[in-house]
């Protein structure tokens, strides 16, 4: 009996129709377990470095350069899944699961095509990539054997991504919450045996931590799939009347490919931003990466209400409702604002004792401090960028977020960066100042687009 009324409620609430009722409401209800689930997605290189760094310099490099190019790989798979998010959101929307269902089944090839490029890679071209960064060979030796694990086991992860879209897209933010959180505690716990031969397990180094990736994406994707196909989540997906649909395939192939151009582009923007700085030493090295990191955990709660208005926008344009698609996307912005503008007077307050939280060295907590401050000039309008760029995405609108990006970062951002810190007396200051530039016209760039509502006639 108590177990049938659970399953009524948890039914319920997976029938629940986001393109009715309290827009801040549904809001809330999508964005805080998105929260969670990113944070924890974003939390496997971290613990990684933590054990990889007891084995040494060289390990320290080759898993460093490695995950560079696996983000680099990453961030075109993860804008190919966007076509993915945008299309089940107006089924879901239009109320349509059989649709939305089709389309997860195309998601399904794409996902295995994207697989087979990888373990390609991984085979064949891990040396030759790490050589061209001019690395020493122990160092080479270390990352090449990071990298084709991770490019070999990257269909675990490429299924585990898609699982996770179908759900979130389909109006279910709850349950990929819920199987990050169990892969993400066996990736913690596993990752040092693996490494270093605890107990039963062998010594594999680097090795060892690429396979607990690849163990940990596994279980979450094998939980997901069984979550999807038995109808414990939103959107059940079977493989019923499957076919191989070219046209379907083209147009979520078509909404992806601007969405990976922009990840792509803003992973090559962060590696010249790097070179930009590198001339001025370690410390102002250190001080840059160190204020990255700060700035992830602030971006993540805005990139979660930013995914959370996609896909109500999506569902409303589905549901033939425009303007609560226009009116979900200025709140998701208002949220995503409080919250920059809260943590911009956190951080204008206690700069130096964020800082001290990743390193106590004085010349890194001094660089990486003044950093953080002047970021804040620029993250008083970041919410706009954030959401509004997520919104754009979840709506299938993907080349203007394409366009925005690749003019703001590479034609003024960069450009900018490197005259003021050459050609001025800003020196390293001038790369973090032309950094708010290019976020304040971007920002300006996507209120301006959004306001227009072309993307409101935007089919898919």
């Amino acid at each position: 009996m108590a177990e049938a009324q659970d399953s009524r409620r948890r039914r319920a609430a997976f029938d629940r129709d986001w393109t009715k009722g309290s827009v801040v409401r549904n809001l809330l209800s999508l964005s805080w377990p998105a929260v969670v689930t990113q944070s924890l997605n974003m939390l496997g290189p971290t613990i990684d470095m933590i054990w990889v760094g007891k084995l040494g310099a060289a390990a320290i490099a080759g898993v460093g350069v490695s995950g560079m190019v696996v983000l680099l790989m990453n961030s075109a798979r993860m804008g190919l899944a966007t076509g993915t998010r945008a299309m089940i959101a107006r089924f879901v929307g239009t109320d349509d699961a059989e649709g939305a269902n089709h389309i997860a089944q195309q998601t399904i090839v794409i996902s295995s095509a994207f697989s087979i490029v990888f373990a390609a890679t991984g085979i064949f071209f891990a040396e030759p990539i790490l050589v061209l960064f001019r690395l020493d060979a122990d160092v080479i030796a270390e990352g090449a054997a990071y990298m084709r694990i991770m490019f070999i086991g990257s269909s675990a992860m490429s299924f585990r991504v898609m699982t996770e879209g179908i759900m979130q897209s389909s109006g279910d933010t709850v349950t990929p919450m819920r199987i990050a959180i169990g892969y993400r505690l066996l990736h913690a716990v596993l990752v040092p045996f693996l490494i270093f031969g605890w107990w039963i397990f062998p010594r594999l180094g680097v090795s060892g931590a690429a396979l607990t990736n690849v163990i940990s994406q596994g279980l979450g994707l094998a939980v997901g799939l069984w979550f999807l196909f038995t109808g414990r989540t939103r959107l059940r997906l079977t493989l019923r009347n499957f076919h191989f649909d070219p046209n379907i395939i083209w147009r979520m192939v078509k909404i992806g490919i601007p969405a990976s151009v922009s990840g792509v582009e803003r992973t090559f923007t962060n590696l010249a931003l790097m070179w930009i700085i590198a001339p001025f030493g370690t410390l102002a090295i250190a001080g840059h990466t160190v204020h990255q990191r700060v700035e992830t955990v602030l971006m993540m709660p805005c990139m979660a209400i930013g995914m959370a208005s996609g896909v109500l926008a999506g569902q409303n344009l589905g549901a033939g409702q425009p303007e609560r698609a226009e009116r979900t996307g200025w709140i998701a912005v208002s949220f995503a604002e409080a919250i920059m503008v809260t943590g911009s007077l956190a951080i204008l307050i206690w700069a130096e004792s964020i800082i001290g939280i990743f390193s106590t060295d004085p010349g890194v907590v001094k660089i990486g401090s003044d950093f953080l401050r002047i970021s804040t000039a620029g993250y008083l309008v970041f919410g706009f960028l954030l959401v509004l760029m997520q919104s754009l995405n979840g709506v299938g609108d993907t080349l203007p977020p394409m366009l925005i990006t690749m003019i703001g970062m590479w034609v003024l951002q960069l450009p900018l960066a490197f005259f003021l810190s050459r050609f001025t007396d800003t020196g390293v200051y001038g790369v973090r100042w032309a950094i708010v530039v290019g976020i304040a016209l971007r920002a300006l760039a996507y209120g301006t687009y959004f306001r227009m509502g072309r993307w409101k006639r935007k089919e898919v």
